[in-house]
């Protein structure tokens, strides 16, 4: 069966960042198993739809950029679903290149402005979905989806050279900072090397003369004797490139500008090479300011940064290679594609139901659910460290364990940790409904207990997103890695992520996440399979004792639990795992009240992977 197609659209070649980007890009997702993807450079309407009707592809994927395919508009987009002469009618999608978060939440497709409402059609429907190289984006709309950055690939001996060396490269657009780090090195060094390339652009410096006019500057700042500038305009190859940025000690990147854009290509190439890196705080570096030890120069001085090395920046490297990136276009390909497929879907003609139907293949977070997460980020105060902060965890009373219910008693007796959790992450803390803070506090407390019981393991939150639980762990200083559809990835897709290890978290938890999990036999399946032996999960969930399916829920959850689910359904998916203890799920009157008309409970769900 032949794989199906699609066309990944470029400008013809240029000297500029958009082209580079994209010319590798493709690269690393032509050698996909999945989809057959073919590149194609088209200046007009009339060389695309030429180029469609050839291939025939499910998908058109543009390397967009206004300035470099100026010719792609809203009314070209539609033409193609009845000027090319195939018949064919490609799925539409756009790589952004200059995104924040607002342009993410208020894009609007071609075929799905049904989606999201009128208050939030601020742009053109230019395409049908987007994807954007910004791991940072928290994904609000369904119609855009995230991958990491591409770092190429670069395996040559390491060079170590003899003086200092502080490197650093780009078109010489405005507010790039070259003139800022030469007055840095000058501040720091008495004796160093600084290498710089600036080449001219095809777009804004075709002739370099804003190239050559701020290389003049910065020679004129450079006052030091022993430190030797060296600056270069020629455009360099690809392996040229990465072969400058590794004969430096350091990157260094300056950038001025702190206007809302995307994110800079230049650190791409300065993660291939693997030597330290260090940014100025200006947004098109926010992917990697949250390094620790810092990578800022606002942080730390730029012979810290050289002392830390590249160990700050080594995951995220590794997280963006080749392998990840062709992973990533397909697992969003798969999903555009289920739901573009899907019958079902297609013949929804209500608004309603297709956004009910919506829900559940993407699982978005509900304005409502506050008690888990909410739609605004994570507040600046609540994201501050507190290192060595003390917390003594509950005295569990004889006879009671850990897989029960979450009632007033518990409450009761998980007060000090819910008062912890106030104390760490208040603001958060204050969005949530007071009477279901028992499953945070429950999380955070028994997560703590057993830490001390896997001195060196991995931990993991699933449904992550404004998780106190796991937010507090963070600020006192425990390394917890986490899933959630709003940041990352759902379980199941992190679980097929190259790099992810099976068989190899000490603890995971989940609060609240599970019964809005359409498929909860593969969603507790993934998590058994993420644990190692002898590991700990733990769980929470709405339950109600009697629920059945037919019975009244609130629209965010696919499901409520029951004794049997617990005690025996789970289990069932899971025979290498068990409960920690004897369960006392018995609730005959639920005591809280959801929206003033859903009666239920909350439950603890506590397992042990078998050794």
């Amino acid at each position: 069966m032949s794989k199906p197609r699609v066309l990944f659209v470029t400008h013809r070649p240029k000297q500029c960042g958009v082209f580079e980007f994209g010319k590798h890009l493709y690269q690393a997702i032509a050698s996909s198993a999945k989809y057959e993807v073919i590149h194609t450079s088209s200046d007009s309407l009339e060389e695309l739809n030429g180029s469609i009707t050839r291939y025939s592809p499910v998908a058109v994927i543009y390397n967009y950029h206004p300035s470099v395919l100026p010719w792609v508009s809203t009314k070209i987009t539609k033409g193609l679903y009845r000027n090319n002469l195939s018949g064919f009618k490609p799925i539409q999608i756009g790589i952004i290149h200059e995104v924040t978060q607002k342009l993410a939440d208020t894009a609007t497709g071609y075929r799905n402005k049904w989606i999201v409402g009128p208050s939030q059609r601020k742009l053109n429907s230019l395409f049908d979905y987007y994807i954007a190289a910004d791991p940072t984006l928290l994904l609000k709309n369904p119609l855009v989806f995230k991958t990491g950055r591409l770092i190429p690939e670069y395996n040559k001996p390491r060079i170590d050279p003899s003086i200092t060396t502080i490197g650093s490269y780009g078109f010489a657009t405005p507010k790039k900072g070259f003139e800022n780090l030469v007055a840095k090195v000058q501040e720091e060094f008495d004796e160093a090397r600084i290498r710089l390339n600036m080449p001219s652009a095809d777009f804004g410096d075709e002739k370099g003369e804003k190239a050559r006019m701020i290389a003049a500057e910065c020679r004129k700042i450079l006052v030091k004797t022993r430190i030797r500038l060296d600056i270069t305009h020629d455009y360099m190859s690809d392996e040229e490139l990465l072969d400058f940025l590794a004969a430096n000690s350091i990157n260094v990147f300056m950038y001025e500008d702190k206007s809302g854009r995307g994110l800079s290509s230049a650190v791409d190439n300065a993660l291939a090479v693997k030597k330290p890196i260090a940014v100025s705080e200006c947004p098109m570096f926010r992917h990697i300011l949250v390094a620790q030890p810092s990578v800022s120069l606002e942080d730390s001085s730029i012979k810290q940064i050289l002392e830390n090395g590249f160990d700050p920046l080594e995951k995220i490297s590794k997280d963006w290679d080749k392998e990840h990136i062709r992973w990533e276009y397909e697992r969003i390909l798969d999903s555009i594609m289920q739901r573009e497929n899907n019958p079902q879907a297609l013949k929804m003609g209500l608004k309603r139901k297709a956004q009910s139907y919506l829900r559940r293949l993407f699982t978005l977070p509900d304005k409502s659910f506050t008690w888990l997460r909410n739609t605004e980020s994570e507040t600046e105060d609540d994201l501050q460290s507190i290192r060595n902060s003390i917390y003594l965890p509950v005295k569990i009373p004889p006879g009671t364990g850990f897989n029960r219910i979450l009632d007033e008693k518990a409450r009761r007796l998980y007060k000090s940790a819910i008062d912890k959790l106030f104390e760490l992450v208040p603001k958060t803390m204050a969005k949530k409904i007071p009477q279901a803070n028992v499953q945070q506090g429950f999380v955070f407390d028994t997560v703590y207990r057993h830490i001390t019981h896997y001195p060196k393991g991995k931990i993991l939150c699933v449904g992550s997103y404004e998780d106190t639980a796991s937010m507090a762990l963070r600020k006192m200083g425990f390394y917890i890695e986490e899933v959630d559809p709003m940041i990352n990835y759902y379980l199941q897709e992190f679980y097929t992520k190259p790099s992810t290890r099976k068989n190899s978290y000490s603890i995971i938890f989940s609060t609240s996440v599970i019964e809005h999990e359409p498929d909860d036999e593969s969603f507790i399946r993934c998590i058994a399979g993420l644990l190692a032996p002898g590991g700990l999960a733990i769980l929470t969930c709405d339950y109600k004792e009697r629920w059945k399916p037919e019975d009244p829920k609130p629209d965010v959850d696919a499901r409520l639990y029951t004794k049997d689910d617990l005690e025996r359904r789970l289990p069932s998916y899971i025979p290498d795992c068990q409960l920690v203890d004897e369960p006392t799920w018995e609730c005959p009157h639920p005591d809280f009240n959801y929206l003033g008309k859903y009666q239920y409970s909350f439950a603890s769900f506590v397992i042990r992977k078998k050794l």
